[in-house]
């Protein structure tokens, strides 16, 4: 449905008939980590997300994993690690 709370006309998945369904009845602006995302637009006075409605829900356990701006990091040895049941499971594939 379209969105008529702060997002007007804009598509969303959180609106029904009776009123945006997420907490509080409405989307929340983005948080300082997000700037620099391509996910962002702004709506009336405020900078809102285009794919969460609570920005700060996303950053609050570590990145978040909408955010375009945000490169994943790898340990520092560069290896990735491999769990050893299908490390196990590959190397007995392999012997066939």
């Amino acid at each position: 449905m379209k969105c008529v709370t702060i997002k007007k006309g804009v598509d969303c998945a959180l609106m029904s008939s009776e009123g945006c369904s997420y907490l509080g009845g409405q989307c929340y602006p983005v948080v300082e980590k997000c700037e620099g995302c391509d996910r962002i637009s702004k709506y009336e006075d405020a900078v809102y997300c285009n794919s969460y409605p609570d920005p700060s829900a996303k950053w609050d356990h570590g990145a978040c994993n909408f955010a375009t701006h945000v490169q994943a990091v790898l340990d520092k040895s560069g290896k990735v690690k491999i769990n050893p049941l299908k490390a196990s499971k590959r190397a007995a594939r392999s012997r066939r």
